[in-house]
């Protein structure tokens, strides 16, 4: 595989972490770590610049806290001048590595996402057949460091590059236990092997993708499947036989588990097409889709406190259009006109006499 060099210059520079500063800003420039950092922003900058030049850049202590809509997950959220770092590494990197991605992987990439997705998925659907669905057990505590910094180092050949992205990783804050145990192991290989990345994180999202390309030129170069779509650890290939997508299944998860990786037992189904799939948030189906009546609860729920945040004057009339903007985005690519109707009929917020 061709390496790269010539990273570290453009990584450290001025305008590097300036533009990365920018991207980390977006959606969060009123929240007040945000607005102190870019309140000094040049000093801001050329100190993160001279810690990197240096040598002394240490990632600071990251902020936990678990969130339980849809499921519970531990969210771990890096100090704010970490996450400029984080953008400037992946600044460099991700276009090592955005030409050697498949088409069909549509997590955290320019011109992909879930609205995309879910129209390929359709568009598979479409030519009939058999799909079989399948996500991974908790992915991201289960991301073995060895293996990923294998990866990076086989495109990148920068020492300095190479040691802030092992800093990076090797710093992560513990995640969930993900003790899965894999052929050869022996009694404490799954404690002794350090893994978890941090969900959020701006290089998380992008060493997932890099974690799993291998795993996605295996399935479209060696097992042949063309109708095949990934976001994140949740992926669906389809097939006009059931039979092959059941042989597909067994290697599928053997694959993985050179990765280290475990395959979700309860989500790993061969089923008809034309009974649609559940993905990226709706259910997909040949000719339409659907929003899962979770998601309308959820949405529901959120309202409610976001009514009960705004009354008592916790959040702003820009926040609360927006996370309803946010949702209307998403219901809006499912057939959903009646339902958006009914339930954004029921929204009522007010604060004294000034109602959103």
């Amino acid at each position: 595989m061709k390496s790269f060099g010539g990273l570290w210059e453009r990584l450290c520079s001025f305008d590097n972490l300036l533009t990365a500063a920018q991207n980390a800003r977006r959606g969060k420039r009123n929240r007040p770590d945000v607005a102190q950092f870019h309140f000094r922003l040049e000093p801001n900058l050329f100190a993160l610049q001279r810690e990197l030049l240096a040598g002394t850049y240490q990632p600071g202590r990251y902020r936990q806290f678990w969130i339980t809509e849809k499921k519970a997950r531990l969210i771990s959220a890096a100090p704010y001048g970490d996450r400029v770092v984080h953008h400037a590494l992946c600044n460099v990197l991700n276009p090592l590595w955005e030409p050697r991605f498949i088409h069909d992987s549509y997590a955290c990439r320019v011109g992909k996402g879930t609205h995309a997705a879910a129209n390929r998925v359709a568009e598979f659907l479409r030519a009939g057949g058999w799909v079989l669905k399948m996500d991974l057990r908790k992915y991201f505590p289960s991301l073995d460091h060895e293996i990923l910094l294998g990866l990076i180092a086989r495109r990148v050949r920068e020492r300095k590059v190479l040691e802030l992205v092992r800093r990076i990783v090797e710093t992560s804050p513990p995640q969930e236990p993900a003790d899965w145990y894999f052929p050869g192991d022996d009694l404490f290989t799954p404690v002794s092997r350090p893994k978890g990345l941090p969900i959020g994180n701006q290089t998380s999202q992008f060493f997932a993708n890099v974690y799993l390309d291998p795993f996605d030129h295996f399935v479209k170069e060696e097992l042949r499947c063309r109708r095949y779509v990934r976001y994140v650890d949740d992926f669906v290939l389809l097939a006009a036989e059931k039979a092959h997508l059941t042989e597909v299944r067994e290697q599928v998860t053997e694959y993985l588990s050179t990765l280290r990786l475990r395959v979700h037992p309860r989500k790993c189904q061969v089923f008809p097409a034309k009974q649609g799939v559940p993905f990226v948030g709706y259910r997909i189906f040949p000719t339409h889709r659907k929003l899962p009546k979770e998601n309308v609860h959820r949405f529901r729920r959120r309202m409610r406190r976001l009514a009960e945040q705004y009354a008592a004057g916790a959040v702003t009339q820009d926040q609360v259009r927006a996370s309803v903007h946010g949702w209307i985005g998403h219901a809006r690519q499912a057939n959903t006109f009646r339902l958006r109707e009914e339930v954004l009929g029921e929204l009522a917020f007010s604060r004294g006499t000034h109602p959103v």
